[in-house]
């Protein structure tokens, strides 16, 4: 009875990780020796006991089909003992004891239409948030522009050329629901104008005091509008985040002429070499070309291109970038500098800490 497995006696919270964990790893736990990468895509874990695992990761869609959710569950059932997992950027790994089944997942995972790579100094699956598709404050899409920009470098996804590993975000408004504040390149979509206020139906539909209180610039404001209660914004205090109109339908923001994308590079969340790294402005605005968004990727492509031609062994975009400078960067990658790149919002600054490191001065 020792070794059952933990009984639920409540519902709140997440269950007991361990009980999802391949017999392999909860046999090894806190005892591996080393991993390795063997091939692109493909990765070895080597316990103290010589237990082997390999791991092979594949790139995957974020919104998955019925179909292919189950061709991922016979896969696993048939190789993997029913072991797989979905990482945070959307791949899914395959997780093996036997040598010999890597060659026979890798066949059939490619055979399906889905690339095996993404680990070490690669491209990894963009992590997106929901985009045209579902979200109601977008600014852009997220699986098309996705779909654009790995389509024209899936290359560096099956390969380990880059100097350094690279991570590239997505996020569709500046709500940031991907990890484009942190991400070596990131796609921002913003809104260019301040919502449209419908004051004929404003304060049938929506709360006042709620919706004044859920901008946080403090940029909508109650009024009186040809004797209707209503509100009034503040152009020069929005921030366009569109937090406005998810409160209250009254205040839509979407406009497909001024909105679009932004590109942002140089953010990371590992500590190697240098600590965490916030993104930064390089392109201020891209506008909205669907269904293949060429500018955006044309834009995304040469800034890789430059970086791998001009970065050391292991180093990330943004310590690249800070090494050879900014100027070089625009420079080089021949996006001009605009009045938006100078950075006057003086509520944050550069002094805020990334990182978990703490140090003491007597």
């Amino acid at each position: 009875m020792a070794d059952a497995a933990p009984q639920r006696i409540t519902d709140i919270g997440p269950p007991d990780f361990q009980q999802f964990l391949p017999p392999v790893v909860k046999a090894n736990y806190g005892k591996w020796k080393y991993h390795e990468i063997v091939e692109p895509g493909v990765m070895v874990h080597v316990a103290e006991s010589g237990d082997e695992l390999y791991t092979i990761r594949a790139g995957s869609p974020r919104l998955l089909a019925i179909d292919t959710i189950r061709f991922y569950a016979d896969l696993a059932d048939k190789y993997c003992d029913g072991h797989l997992r979905f990482t945070s950027r959307h791949n899914v790994e395959f997780l093996t004891t036997k040598k010999e089944n890597v060659a026979k997942i890798r066949a059939e995972i490619e055979a399906n239409g889905n690339p095996v790579g993404g680990m070490g100094r690669s491209i990894t699956s963009i992590v997106h948030t929901q985009g045209w598709v579902h979200c109601h404050s977008a600014a852009t899409d997220a699986s098309g522009v996705v779909k654009a920009v790995m389509d024209e470098v899936i290359d560096y996804f099956k390969e380990e050329k880059l100097p350094a590993k690279c991570r590239i975000a997505l996020a569709c408004c500046l709500n940031m629901c991907g990890a484009v504040h942190c991400s070596d390149i990131a796609i921002l979509g913003i809104h260019r104008k301040p919502p449209r206020i419908d004051h004929k139906n404003l304060d049938k539909i929506c709360e006042i005091p709620n919706l004044s209180a859920s901008c946080p610039t403090a940029a909508i404001r109650p009024a009186t509008v040809e004797g209707m209660p209503s509100v009034e914004v503040i152009e020069e205090q929005c921030m366009y985040c569109a937090n406005c109109f998810t409160v209250c339908p009254a205040m839509p923001i979407a406009d497909p002429e001024n909105d679009g994308v932004s590109i942002w590079v140089g953010g990371k969340v590992s500590n190697a070499r240098s600590e965490p790294q916030f993104s930064k402005l390089a392109i201020p605005f891209i506008p909205n070309n669907p269904p293949r968004w060429p500018e955006v990727t044309e834009a995304i492509v040469k800034i890789i291109e430059v970086w791998a031609a001009n970065a050391r062994p292991y180093e990330r975009m943004g310590e690249w970038i800070e090494r050879v400078g900014w100027p070089r960067f625009f420079k080089l990658t021949g996006i001009p500098f605009e009045k938006e790149h100078i950075d006057d919002f003086k509520h944050a600054g550069l002094s805020f800490k990334r990182s978990a490191h703490l140090t003491h001065e007597a």
